[in-house]
């Protein structure tokens, strides 16, 4: 877990830890009422959902390795527990079912907290606000509002399961949509001219345009939406909820919450690790 600390201050991780740690004694007397929490404490073991494709989210390196910021938060958090990480590695739609099943713990990959999944899940944070937006080989295309996107017929590729999906389907009903299990499938279908648009959080549009200078890619100007990224924690397990909210407190206090979105949406040194 210790690679996951690289270009953070160690201030910043002192003041993560002294967040966490006031938390672990509430959990230890009250294990009957944190079942999760429990699980955790007794196999020494954080068990996090992420999709594997969502980078810079999270995503699989050259090496072979599931990089991104999502497992940067997880190895911390992991590291201020004193147990190992189990990152387990599935399709954007099967997370939630997950962990409402006890396959893992948190779902850390990237995800919006809207009223459905809230129903079924509590969320921690944000620690990454972003929104809807659309890339296209078109600025006209590009160009298009939510009132314009929904009198076409075009051909639209969103990730499967993602809110981007439920946006298309609700803004342009008219529209071919091709859902994806990842990122790079619905940009080669782009690339391929197999869609028209792209329609995808701005972080990931804009990481787009990042990764395929020369594609004659057009980014949308500003995104459609205002969408909050969480962490996703079982509603029944009250203390495992209050510890990653004072984990994502003393994150956000300590300036490292900061530091992690600026190395993962800002200075793009990483784009070197893709595939």
């Amino acid at each position: 877990m210790r690679n996951f600390f690289r270009g953070i201050t160690r201030r910043g991780i002192l003041a993560l830890l002294s967040g966490l740690l006031v938390t672990l004694p509430v959990a230890a007397n009250a294990a009957t009422d944190s079942p999760v929490l429990t699980r955790i404490a007794k196999t020494g073991t954080l068990k996090v959902g992420m999709s594997g494709g969502q980078p810079p989210f999270n995503f699989n390196s050259r090496e072979g390795r599931i990089i991104g910021m999502d497992v940067d938060l997880a190895g911390m958090l992991a590291t201020a527990l004193n147990v190992e990480l189990e990152i387990v590695d599935m399709p954007f739609g099967q997370l939630l079912p997950a962990l409402e099943s006890g396959k893992v713990d948190l779902v850390i990959s990237g995800m919006t907290a809207t009223l459905p999944r809230n129903m079924r899940a509590a969320f921690v944070a944000p620690y990454h606000v972003t929104g809807k937006s659309i890339l296209a080989r078109s600025e006209t295309l590009a160009a298009l509002g939510r009132d314009e996107l929904g009198r076409t017929d075009m051909k639209v590729a969103a990730l499967a399961g993602s809110t981007s999906e439920d946006f298309v389907k609700r803004v342009a009903p008219n529209a071919a949509l091709t859902t994806t299990k990842d990122y790079n499938a619905a940009i080669d279908l782009l690339l391929a001219n197999k869609v028209d648009l792209f329609v995808a959080d701005a972080s990931i549009i804009m990481l787009s345009m990042m990764r395929w200078p020369d594609a004659g890619l057009v980014a949308a100007n500003k995104p459609l939406t205002i969408e909050p990224i969480g962490i996703a924690v079982p509603p029944s397990d009250p203390l495992l909820l209050n510890l990653v909210q004072n984990y994502m407190r003393a994150m956000e206090a300590s300036g490292v919450l900061e530091q992690l979105n600026k190395k993962w949406f800002q200075d793009g040194g990483w784009l070197v690790q893709l595939p």
